[in-house]
């Protein structure tokens, strides 16, 4: 490989920037990485300077502004040199402080995860695409600049070991080829997945590569035939015009082959040919007078200037048939071939964009999924979910859809129009009553396919989402806001039962509190309590009883309380309670209740808790109440060996509302050999079925062994373990 020059880098950026002032900062920043690089090599044996340096060219080549060159000279020196943040601020600016420092904390996210077990890369994996996601929402310079420098260690993987060569070609066709798409930068994606490809699957890459060599004497006639006819006929018409061939890489080839079940003589794309003309009019002129010429292929066209891709990407396509061959060609203007080469880069070159807007405002202006993808990010909580929205929503999205206006939406494969109704607005997809695709109406459950013109019905009075909406919708950006929607109605529900119950309980104990949220804060903050509402959610969902929150508000503590932590913690014989099953040391004929709150069976983990006033309450071991409990009042219990006992559980069932499906739901839990004890049947207000039972178990794995079966049950969409 060529040595890159530093006087041959410099001709590169004075090609484009005149400045002293910029060209003079630059050259400062070499010095600073040089200097500070000093001594190390690179696994290779080159200097390592020589690595920020063709990291920097390729920025260059881009035409990027001086400080994004200046981020590419200087990325390593935060983590690799004694240089600093501030060092590099006091000499360069905050900005190219900024920067550096968001390329030296994305370059030590390894993706380690790739290696992983799953559950473990799924964690690792989750954290390093936020970090990903906030540096790009931050500075989109950022990922061009970690784009550039990985397309440098592409280039120079070989003299990595084979594992680590594997590791890195994987990484970087799973995540930042794909980035390279959405950004539309073509050259670099191609250059990106090939690279990695040949990594990967040596084997394959050899054997495409060949085929395109075994073949390309014979292409190159066939091209240039059809080139020479090509330039007569524009000429003949007087268009101003420049025919040069298009590029196929390898790894698209094999792709396509393998996606599309062709073989390699089948792929049309292989004898392809561009037109650059003049303007657009030129464009949709041109087309014409080859359409005229040489018979089209029928739903081979496309009209990309119309209706660009969401990655700013125009172009005309077309496949004729001419020579007996099947030709690709596309037709564009110089400005929509530096865009299909460069992407969003070439918006946003040092001499298209001085002095205009800040660049991520710019690009999240030019491409909505950039916007999208920083608004999902400031408002998620979940790692999960920003995980699965890179991956899923962002990087693989390859279905091209329609609103009503016209502007175009992008989704993976498999969306459904509340996929489409949640990308276009929250309140949109809260609000859907139905959807109307191509003029005709369509179920939700509706698959959507490129060039659907999707229209959403509303209304102000629509029932809202359910939990069957999260087996419909495909993207993690619709499931995120649908769980969000639910968990707020699910809690103003149990806000206004907590309410009741704690307002009951005044009454019949005849008592009056004072409570405003200070006081709700200073008593229960040990349970995540800020305000009173959050004290009424508590007691809703059953972690904590309206009787003990009077309790501690009245400050009420019974002597009996310590006497009988006092009493377990001398030491006595174990004593099992006949009622419950439940084996105690301590005190003889102990009073022990299972807790509402979680139910325990036997088979689930265990702790006793000294209650106030009440004894001892049994929780399993993970309850939430029981965690944001005084430690100080844990005790050992443990299940007896009494199996002739049956609990008492409680299921909540969601279904769809049909006929018999109460009485398949019954017959399944008796064949399980449980028992039904109690069944009510209601509907609410999405007609959905709600059925809860209380069943008789003996041990936890028959009531899992009746989960299993429940779920098989055809309508049924949910099934939760109730608090009582």
């Amino acid at each position: 490989m060529d040595t890159l020059t530093y006087k041959e880098f410099m001709e590169t950026v004075t090609a484009y920037m005149d400045e002293r002032e910029d060209i003079d900062r630059i050259h400062d920043a070499y010095e600073f990485a040089l200097k500070h690089h000093k001594g190390q090599s690179r696994r290779s044996g080159e200097d390592y300077i020589s690595h920020p340096l063709n990291v920097a060219h390729i920025l260059a080549e881009y035409q990027t502004d001086p400080t994004t060159i200046m981020a590419g000279l200087l990325h390593d020196c935060i983590e690799d040199t004694s240089a600093t943040f501030d060092d590099i601020k006091i000499y360069f600016g905050e900005e190219v402080a900024l920067l550096t420092e968001g390329v030296t904390k994305l370059g030590q996210y390894k993706f380690k995860g790739l290696e992983t077990e799953e559950e473990e890369k799924q964690i690792i994996q989750a954290k390093n695409y936020q970090k990903m996601l906030l540096a790009m929402s931050k500075d989109i310079r950022v990922i061009i600049v970690k784009l550039a420098d990985r397309l440098h260690n592409m280039r120079t993987l070989g003299s990595m070991p084979e594992d680590k060569q594997k590791r890195i070609a994987k990484e970087t066709l799973d995540i930042y080829a794909p980035l390279g798409h959405r950004l539309g930068m073509y050259l670099l994606k191609a250059e990106l997945e090939d690279t990695s490809f040949k990594y990967l699957n040596p084997a394959q890459y050899r054997l495409i590569s060949q085929m395109i060599s075994d073949t390309k004497e014979n292409r190159q006639e066939d091209l240039d035939l059809m080139r020479t006819n090509l330039e007569y006929l524009l000429s003949e018409h007087n268009f101003e015009y420049n025919v040069k061939g298009r590029i196929k890489n390898i790894y698209s080839v094999w792709k396509k082959m393998q996606t599309r079940n062709k073989d390699f003589d089948d792929i049309f794309d292989l004898l392809a040919l561009r037109i650059i003309v003049k303007n657009v009019e030129a464009c949709y002129s041109a087309i014409g007078v080859i359409h005229s010429k040489w018979t089209p292929i029928p739903n081979r066209f496309k009209d990309y200037i119309a209706m660009p891709k969401p990655n700013l990407y125009q172009s005309l396509h077309t496949s004729v048939i001419a020579n007996g061959k099947v030709y690709e060609v596309q037709l564009r203007t110089k400005e929509m071939d530096q865009i299909a080469e460069y992407g969003i880069a070439a918006h946003w070159s040092y001499k298209e964009n001085r002095g205009k807007m800040p660049m991520t405002e710019m690009v999240s202006k030019k491409l909505k999924w950039y916007g999208d993808l920083i608004k999902f990010t400031e408002e998620s909580e979940s790692e999960e979910d920003v995980l699965d929205l890179l991956r899923d929503d962002i990087l693989h999205s390859n279905v091209y859809v329609f609103t009503p206006q016209g502007d175009i939406i992008d989704l993976p494969k498999g969306s459904t129009p509340l996929d489409f109704a949640f990308r276009i607005h929250t309140e949109v997809g809260i609000r859907t009553v139905g959807a109307i695709v191509n003029g005709k109406i369509v179920p939700l459950e509706y698959e959507l396919q490129t060039g659907d013109i999707v229209n959403m019905k509303t209304s102000k009075n629509s029932f809202g989402p359910n939990d069957n909406w999260l087996k419909i919708v495909k993207t993690s950006g619709a499931k995120s806001k649908i769980k969000n929607y639910l968990n707020k109605q699910r809690r103003d529900v149990l806000v206004d039962m907590g309410k009741e119950e704690f307002s009951k309980e005044l009454q019949h104990r005849n008592v009056e509190v004072t409570l405003n949220d200070k006081i709700a804060f200073e008593h229960f903050q040990h349970k995540g309590v800020k305000v009173v509402e959050d004290l009424y959610y508590e007691i809703g969902k059953n972690t904590l009883t309206a009787n003990s929150a009077i309790n501690e508000l009245i400050g009420e503590e019974k002597q009996k309380d310590r006497d009988l932590i006092a009493s377990i913690n001398r030491k006595q014989p174990k004593e099992t309670s006949g009622d419950t099953n439940i084996v105690i040391e301590g005190v003889g004929n102990p009073s022990i209740k299972l807790s509402n709150c979680c139910t325990p069976i036997p088979g689930d983990r265990i702790t006793g808790y000294v209650s106030k006033g009440t004894g001892i309450a049994v929780h399993r071991t993970r309850c939430n109440n029981l965690q944001n409990l005084d430690e100080g009042r844990y005790i050992d219990v443990e299940w007896g060996h009494d199996l002739s006992r049956i609990y008492n559980v409680n299921l909540k069932i969601i279904v769809s509302n049909r006929d018999n499906i109460l009485a398949e739901i019954i017959n399944t839990v008796t064949a399980n050999k449980s028992s039904v004890i109690q069944v009510t049947a209601s509907t609410n207000k999405r007609s959905e079925g709600i059925i809860k039972l209380k069943v008789g178990v003996h041990h936890k794995t028959e009531l899992e062994n009746a989960i299993v079966n429940l779920q098989k049950v055809r309508g049924v969409f949910s099934i939760e373990r109730l608090m009582k």
